[in-house]
């Protein structure tokens, strides 16, 4: 399945290294929903940590490449 729009704006916060109340604040949602975030972009992407998620991501072209900013 699709990420979400809310979905891929936690992503681009995990890849930019945000923890979870980072997150919430810059997304104004409570750390509890950014972990079910977080818990739905793995499942979805089929990972088990942010790194690979990230990685993952990138590699499907869902977040720009760090070379592309």
């Amino acid at each position: 399945p699709a990420l979400t729009a809310r979905e891929l704006e936690v992503l681009a916060c995990m890849a930019r290294g945000s923890s979870n109340p980072e997150i919430g604040r810059v997304l104004f949602i409570g750390e509890t929903t950014v972990k079910s975030h977080v818990s739905r972009i793995f499942d979805k992407l089929g990972v088990n940590d942010r790194t690979a998620a990230v990685t993952l991501a990138i590699a499907r072209g869902l977040l720009p490449s760090p070379t592309d900013r």
